[in-house]
């Protein structure tokens, strides 16, 4: 993690210090006063709810080394700062404040760092990576969810310092983010996954969500002076999908003008790196043979599910390459990975039931491909698909929760329960529309009430699929029947 003084801090994102010694030093950044550990560094965020400035005074308490705030410090704080040996300093934007500390700590790394992005499969390919990678290199990755705006510094300032390559997630909400991340992270290579219909209901189109994931070349830049993975100097590569219809937009408008190299990566023929003869196994766990551009080529099995894994393990064997990274060792990091949970994980409920929890977000698409799954499992007993609404979708959410009906209601469940309000009712209009039995087509408000439907109708030889944005809280069902 960071260590630097606070005179240091200050030089680097502009704040002031209004109390304390300028070469006390601080060692690790919180944002939760209740994590705070001796010699931290507390940055206050204001949120909608709580305002981190009133919870200072606990930080100092447990002993921080520096509290950042963005309001004019009370008498009272800074005495107790002062008693304890604490900094206090004030900046205009907490965000802005970490995403110039964490810049500041990333070029004293000295090391490569990868980005990735992209509608849905960021995880995966993330943990992907840092499992290829991880096999030669010191690897720091992105924990959980922290890829936004306080996430991803708060990622890259916790990064131990003879960290040899540096993984980093990107999410985001709007225009804009993206290029602000790139800019403090300032990857050598990247990925974009995919560019699909997340944040649509913000962005307008897909177009404008391939412009938004395409900002990440923006701050892209060769491998830097000093790191061990790569040869210092190389420019920049971006790696995409040989199957995305936006990649040829993102090589041709932004990549390629920013000399940064595109390598594709996919199934095509034409696809550098590409996999082929993909099976699944009956828990469904994807094998493949995988080419690499060097022509070097191995059988690989994915501990994970589901044949959309694929896509997401060949854009990291393409970058992978690039960082050296063999067939051979590519073949055995993958057998043994295992990555961020409630993605496709396969579970059983208490009453001997097979689970498949995928309650970690979704989209269309992912919606589309856990279906798949579903479908493909060979069950003694039924199939039940819980699907919950998809967020963020804005005016394009009726039609598109209404394909998602129309998609399952082809894949056949035995038992569809749609859980929600008005898009939920849109896609249980949607399958009964496609020929899926009344019957078997139920809407649950809430997940109360989808929980209370699957504990009644669940048997030990049935096969259940959870399936739903976040904000649904469909997790709770799962660990309810689990």
């Amino acid at each position: 993690m960071f260590e630097f003084t606070v005179e240091t801090i200050a030089g680097a994102t502009g704040a002031s210090v209004v109390a304390g010694d300028p070469a006390r030093i601080c060692r690790g950044c919180f944002i939760d006063s209740r994590l705070v550990e001796r010699d931290g560094l507390f940055v206050a965020f204001s949120g909608e709810r709580v305002d981190g400035n009133d919870f200072a005074p606990q930080a100092v308490s447990a002993g921080a080394a520096a509290v950042v705030l963005t309001r004019t410090p009370e008498d009272t704080l800074l005495e107790q700062a002062e008693a304890a040996g604490c900094a206090v300093l004030v900046a205009d934007d907490a965000q802005e404040f970490l995403l110039r500390l964490a810049h500041v700590y990333r070029s004293e790394l000295a090391c490569t760092v990868v980005g990735v992005t992209g509608s849905i499969g960021k995880t995966t390919t993330k943990d992907f990576l840092a499992a290829l990678l991880g096999a030669r290199f010191r690897v720091w990755a992105t924990k959980g969810n922290y890829n936004n705006l306080i996430g991803l510094p708060l990622s890259i300032l916790s990064a131990p310092r003879d960290t040899q390559v540096l993984v980093l997630e990107m999410g985001m909400n709007a225009r804009g983010e993206i290029e602000r991340l790139a800019a403090c992270a300032e990857p050598s290579l990247a990925v974009i996954t995919k560019v699909g219909t997340s944040h649509i209901g913000m962005l307008g189109s897909r177009e404008n969500i391939a412009r938004a994931k395409a900002e990440i070349v923006s701050g892209m830049r060769p491998v830097p002076s000093g790191s061990e993975a790569g040869v210092p100097g190389t420019a920049p590569v971006l790696v995409l999908s040989g199957e995305d219809d936006f990649t040829p937009f993102i090589r041709d408008e932004f990549a390629l003008p920013a000399a940064v190299e595109v390598v594709l990566a996919g199934t095509g023929a034409d696809d550098e790196v590409r996999a082929s003869n993909i099976e699944l196994d009956v828990e469904g766990h994807p094998s493949f043979d995988l080419l690499l551009a060097s022509g070097e080529s191995a059988r690989i099995t994915l501990a994970v599910t589901g044949a959309q894994s694929v896509s997401n393990a060949v854009l990291a064997a393409a970058l992978a390459e690039r960082l050296g990274i063999d067939a051979a060792t590519m073949e055995a990091a993958f057998k043994r990975l295992a990555i961020t949970g409630r993605r496709q994980e396969l579970r059983r409920a208490a009453c001997g039931a097979r689970v498949i929890d995928d309650t970690y977000n979704a989209s269309p698409e992912s919606t589309a491909a856990a279906l798949d799954l579903l479908e493909m499992l060979p069950v003694s007993g039924r199939r039940i698909a819980v699907l919950g609404e998809i967020g963020e979708l804005g005016e394009e959410g009726p039609r598109l929760h209404a394909l998602v009906g129309s998609y399952a209601a082809a894949k056949k469940p035995d038992l569809l329960v749609c859980v929600g309000t008005a898009c939920a009712e849109e896609m249980a209009a949607a399958a009964r529309l496609m020929g899926m039995p009344a019957r078997s087509v139920a809407i649950a408000g809430d997940t109360a009430r989808a929980t209370e439907l699957v504990r009644q109708s669940l048997r030990p030889d049935d096969t259940l699929l959870v399936k739903g944005s976040r904000f649904l809280g469909l997790d709770r069902l799962v660990e309810e029947v689990c």
